[in-house]
């Protein structure tokens, strides 16, 4: 296939069939095939009794055959390939995302502690796959505090103007002009400054709050104007505020179609990938998808 597919990871539990729905909807808005994959978690050659010849077939698979019932009757129009594998699910699944342009996992399994937020493929998936990953939450989040908002669909994406990532911003973009939403931009800055002098001695801030969040506003319009100025007909908010950017962005995910957040950057004393801590704080508390984008290349 030319087009790159939009991968849905699939188990049988009700998560991964959530994870299905959105990842039919993201293939029919690309115009992209969907590969439905189910990874066996316990595979026949952990079995020092059992000799298997070749992988799993999916055409045997029961939670694929499942699949294939709900997409034969709710998604005829789209092209389908259905894989098993078999082996560790946070170690396969992120592979995946090598030939794929989208990776989409419910938030939790069929395996693990239900009473957690997050887990631990998808914690996988969104740390270490090559291409986005979106994480679909169970319904009934609770958000405690909700950003002002007005109707209509809505994209999120966090922009941290001190170091901002093209990727992240590129893939907000295109995801409100498919969708036909307007972006809401969520740039935060620390409030109130403090500076320390001596033990217990703090010196006021020497700038007034309403500079910082102007030069705040100011950066992020710059950081956005080239990509306005490709979709000229796309609405873009700039929300900047004072606080935690983790909690601006769980309390803008009330009610909106998509939150975008960037997945850390390596560093020198760092190289290994990792997930910033905003962006987990996102992954577990957000109650819209989370969308994770890998960053841009570092330039030469």
């Amino acid at each position: 296939m030319s087009t790159a597919p939009v991968i849905a990871a699939a188990d049988g539990s009700d998560d991964s069939l959530r994870a299905l729905d959105w990842a039919v909807a993201a293939a029919r808005q690309r115009g992209a095939p969907l590969r439905v994959v189910h990874v066996r978690q316990f595979a026949a050659w952990g079995q020092p009794d059992v000799l298997v010849a070749g992988g799993p077939d999916a055409a045997g698979d029961p939670v694929l055959d499942e699949v294939r019932d709900r997409l034969r009757a709710g998604a005829p129009d789209l092209t389908v390939e259905y894989v098993a594998l078999e082996g560790a699910p946070g170690a396969l699944l992120p592979e995946l995302g090598a030939d794929a342009q989208l990776l989409v996992l419910g938030s939790r399994g069929r395996g693990g502690f239900a009473s957690l937020l997050l887990g631990s493929n998808g914690m996988a998936a969104a740390r270490d796959a090559a291409c986005p990953v979106v994480v679909v939450p169970r319904p009934g989040r609770e958000v405690d505090e909700e950003l002002p908002a007005e109707p209509g669909p809505r994209v999120v994406v966090g922009l941290d103007v001190d170091s901002p990532d093209d990727a992240t911003l590129a893939f907000a973009f295109a995801e409100a002009a498919w969708r036909g939403a307007r972006l809401q931009v969520i740039a935060a800055y620390p409030w109130p400054l403090q500076s320390w002098v001596a033990a217990g001695e703090i010196v006021p801030p020497a700038v007034d709050q309403d500079e910082v969040e102007q030069e705040t506003r100011t950066l992020a319009e710059g950081f956005l104007a080239p990509h306005l100025k490709d979709r000229p007909g796309l609405r873009a908010d700039v929300l900047a505020l004072p606080g935690d950017a983790a909690g601006l962005l769980v309390s803008a995910s009330k009610d909106a179609a998509l939150v975008v957040v960037g997945r850390h950057r390596r560093r020198l004393l760092a190289p290994a990938r990792m997930i910033g801590s905003v962006t987990q704080a996102v992954l577990l508390h957000a109650a819209a998808p989370i969308a994770v984008v890998p960053p841009s290349p570092p330039r030469e």
